[in-house]
């Protein structure tokens, strides 16, 4: 004799079973509960969306351009000239460095690098609020994905940087050329350790990109570009100002790519112990960039809803 039918202990049963089952984790993670291992090999996992979202960056840059990434060469090349005049020919800087327009576009060219990683980086997470929103992907892939549009350029740049040392004969064949290694690493340590803690910060605070761009114009004038680390010191002393000074990260890498590509420059041009004090520079920012990693994964839960 079959049981009556009962819906309530249906029910209760089907509940029952449920609750046995093991939790499946299904579809993507939002990463908040991953470990820094776990949130970097699912990076790994969607490294073909980054290199797809690096190469639509790098198209939608130039779209309807004649000229394409030409224009990655214009606003340095222009800045290059406006230096050159006015600061090297017309104040009297060029009078006191020589090569002064390899100088001044090794100086360029590395924190080049570090403005449009972090410039690019600070407004990537709003600018794709719509895949934010419909569909998962671990959310680093964007601020990510400005430090390799960025690579890209600087690439470009270099090529040029290594032509003009040709064409004035200063070509850099020398040991030094090593010291561009530490440079190039310490721009991209803070470089992506900001571009990941500003990106998140932007959600929520949407004036942290105009903030951003004058504090990237404030820290190019603080380095050695458009000047010598010389003139600091002889204007600022030996003291704890310019140790404050030249152990600015930023200051490291543009002296330390200088003294790569400017073959002119003497060790007197330098600070001395420059190689230890950008390894001890490029192990802090290792420590910045795990922790501004771990803030991004932090807050990047709500990102949907704040967007």
């Amino acid at each position: 004799m079959s049981e009556p039918y009962n819906p309530a202990a249906l029910r209760d049963r089907r509940y029952e079973r449920l609750d046995s089952e093991p939790m499946r984790l299904v579809g993507g993670s939002t990463g908040e509960g991953l470990s820094g291992r776990g949130a970097i090999a699912q990076i790994f996992r969607h490294r073909e969306m980054l290199d797809l979202l690096i190469r639509r960056d790098l198209k939608a840059r130039y779209k309807d351009s004649s000229l394409g990434f030409v224009w990655t060469l214009v606003r340095p090349l222009t800045q290059l000239v406006i230096y050159y005049v006015v600061v090297g020919q017309f104040l009297g800087a060029a009078r006191g460095i020589a090569d002064f327009a390899v100088y001044i576009f090794a100086g360029l060219t590395i924190y080049g690098l570090f403005s449009e990683i972090v410039m690019g980086g600070v407004g990537s997470v709003v600018g794709n609020s719509g895949l934010v929103k419909k569909i998962y992907l671990p959310r680093e892939v964007f601020p990510l994905s400005s430090v390799g549009s960025a690579i890209f350029n600087f690439g470009i740049q270099l090529v040029v940087l290594v032509a003009a040392t040709i064409v004035i004969g200063a070509v850099p064949f020398h040991a030094e050329l090593f010291y561009a290694v530490p440079a190039v690493a310490l721009m991209l340590a803070y470089g992506t350790a900001l571009a990941l803690l500003l990106s998140a910060a932007n959600v929520y605070l949407r004036d942290i990109q105009y903030l951003v761009e004058v504090a990237v114009m404030l820290l190019m004038w603080a380095s050695p570009i458009v000047y010598s680390w010389t003139m600091v010191r002889d204007s600022v002393g030996t003291g704890t100002l310019l140790e404050i000074y030249t152990n600015n990260p930023l200051t490291l890498a543009v002296l330390g790519f200088q003294r790569a590509f400017w073959t002119a420059g003497t060790p007197a041009d330098y600070p001395p112990d420059l190689l230890p004090r950008m390894l001890i520079a490029f192990a802090i920012g290792l420590v910045l960039l795990y922790l501004s990693h771990l803030v991004f994964r932090r807050l990047q839960g709500n990102f949907a809803q704040a967007l």
